[in-house]
């Protein structure tokens, strides 16, 4: 097997539900985010395999996976988004408060959305989300207060958003695989 391919069957194996879900709480639509996980692997393969370690890769992939879904945005007519509790293969997978909390983030703009699911779902800290977002940490913390605080209207007033927040690691579906 080709070095490239090794390098492809591992970042999909250990990076390719953290790029779906990105994808997919970008996109809000289950086939946009399908298209952006094949277009971001499709571009690894393109990459030169021997200069990549874990944290690089997974870095590189998400950087990749916001570009991808900024693209999509701008150049294509988008598909109407359905709620990820209405899918069949969410509602069965999240319980009731996952689907609650999940709902209400998907309700925020995008440009709140987005550096939730980054600093919750995926644990990366606020500089790091800069980063990959190509704005100022300052901007990302922010965002993140803003996001926190119309999640809790949203939610009812709870005071325990943060700790339901961190129900996101289950609650999206995982990225189906072609057999």
């Amino acid at each position: 097997m080709e070095e490239a391919e090794i390098l492809l069957r591992n970042a999909m194996e250990h990076h390719g539900a953290a790029v779906y879900r990105l994808a997919l709480c970008r996109m809000q639509s289950v086939q946009d985010a399908e298209d952006v996980y094949q277009d971001v692997f499709l571009r690894l393969l393109g990459q030169e395999a021997s200069a990549w370690d874990g944290e690089h890769l997974r870095a590189w992939l998400l950087r990749c996976t916001v570009n991808r879904c900024h693209d999509l945005h701008r150049f294509r007519l988008r598909r109407p988004a359905l709620a990820l509790a209405d899918l069949p293969e969410t509602a069965a997978e999240a319980d009731s408060g996952a689907a609650e909390l999940w709902d209400a983030v998907a309700r925020l703009p995008e440009k709140l959305r987005v550096p939730i699911h980054l600093y919750y779902a995926e644990g990366y800290s606020t500089e790091e989300i800069a980063g990959l977002l190509d704005i100022p940490a300052a901007t990302v913390r922010t965002r993140l207060r803003r996001a926190r605080k119309r999640l809790k209207d949203l939610l009812g007033g709870d005071d325990h958003e943060e700790e339901r927040l961190s129900e996101f690691d289950g609650a999206y579906p995982a990225p189906r695989r072609a057999e």
